[in-house]
């Protein structure tokens, strides 16, 4: 402002687009009269003070110092015209030029919309985000395109500058990247700060076929569905919605790729680790069958547990292949036979629980 105001003629010699402080003189329900240093005040009309806000117009005391520009020079006629508002639009421009000359952001205030996209108010100049360059919205399936913009009108929001034309008056601003960047910084910062093996809290951010996002205050990292259960898991969205607040287990932090590996699974102790405790010989649990070999069949008690039922244990009499007895996905009834929680090794026997059976035993299933 200093530097236009050292660029302009004299105040002595108004003209027309000439940038001047000026002292209030008079506060009134039409306007401003302003003293610009000539032989006769200048007038500020309330049409030309669209940009003074309620509060400002309120603060304003004869003696404080405005910025105004000449619309119409004096004459003997009439005293000179003046505009605030042109006066913050020249400076606008110049402060506008300096963020996109830097590629810093700007704040601008959303006051209406079309089909194309938003109309912003940045430092008192019209600017305009496509649709493109908005940042997305969770609700924009839920509710039409218009209404999510007539919801945003009146919000202030962060904006990088794309294209600023003074001749053409055109100002064509980005939300999405300006977020986007914001974000980078943030998880650059979160990557530096995170270790491997830690416990975090975060916000489920989406949901997929192979896994979870979880945002952990300015990054995502990746809940793989494989380290979302010991147990088998179908789809991830059986475990985690989004918006809801977990507990995750950081599994890895990759600098170079910037990827951050998340587990739900850690948090709690892997079935073998339990085993001993929880299983014991001689009892009859309920397992399913996952595959077939030559020599026998194995079959899923809890989580990644899994045991082998020999071939000679499948039945009392002679069989050829297991598949004479079983088929991959049967529920069936089991005696653990053996358990060796150390080498991960569990036998199991059908034909022993198939003898209790007959025998009119009193066992009962996960016993």
């Amino acid at each position: 402002m200093a530097r236009l105001l050292e660029q302009s003629p004299s105040f002595k010699e108004l003209r027309r687009g000439d940038l001047v402080a000026g002292e209030i003189m008079s506060v009134g329900q039409d306007g401003l009269l302003v003293n610009v240093g000539h032989k006769s005040e200048g007038f500020v009309p309330l049409r030309e003070m669209s940009t003074v806000t309620p509060d400002e117009m309120a603060n304003f005391q004869i003696g404080d110092e405005v910025y105004v520009s000449v619309l119409r020079s004096d004459s003997e006629e009439h005293s000179a015209m003046l505009s605030i508002d042109k006066a913050r639009g020249e400076q606008g421009w110049k402060v506008l030029q300096d963020h996109l000359e830097s590629g810093t952001f700007v704040n601008g205030t959303v006051r209406a919309f079309n089909k194309g996209g938003a109309v912003v108010d940045v430092e008192g100049i019209q600017g305009f985000v496509p649709l493109s360059q908005l940042a997305p919205n969770s609700r924009a399936s839920e509710l039409k395109q218009e209404d999510v913009l007539a919801q945003r009108v009146g919000e202030t929001i962060k904006l990088q500058l794309l294209e600023l034309d003074r001749q053409r008056n055109r100002v064509v601003l980005s939300e999405r990247q300006a977020l986007q960047y914001s974000r980078d910084q943030e998880k650059d910062r979160l990557l530096k700060e995170l270790n491997e093996g830690e416990v975090r809290k975060g916000v489920v951010s989406g949901v997929s076929a192979f896994g979870a996002f979880v945002d952990l205050g300015g990054a995502d990292g990746l809940i793989h569905i494989s380290e979302m259960s010991w147990d088998q898991v179908r789809a991830p969205s059986d475990l985690v919605t989004v918006g809801s607040e977990i507990e995750v287990y950081v599994l890895k932090v990759d600098q170079e790729t910037r990827k951050i590996a998340l587990s739900l699974r850690r948090l709690s102790p892997e079935p073998w680790q339990t085993a001993a405790e929880t299983y014991s010989i001689g009892q009859i649990v309920e397992a399913v069958v996952t595959r077939l070999t030559d020599f026998g069949a194995f079959a899923r008690i809890q989580g990644n547990i899994e045991g082998l039922i020999h071939i000679s244990e499948l039945a009392h009499q002679v069989i050829r292949h297991p598949k004479e007895v079983v088929s991959e996905g049967d529920t069936v009834s089991l005696k653990i036979i053996n358990i060796e929680p150390e080498r991960r090794r569990l036998g199991l026997s059908l034909k022993q629980v198939e003898g209790v059976l007959l025998e009119g035993d009193s066992w009962s299933f996960g016993e």
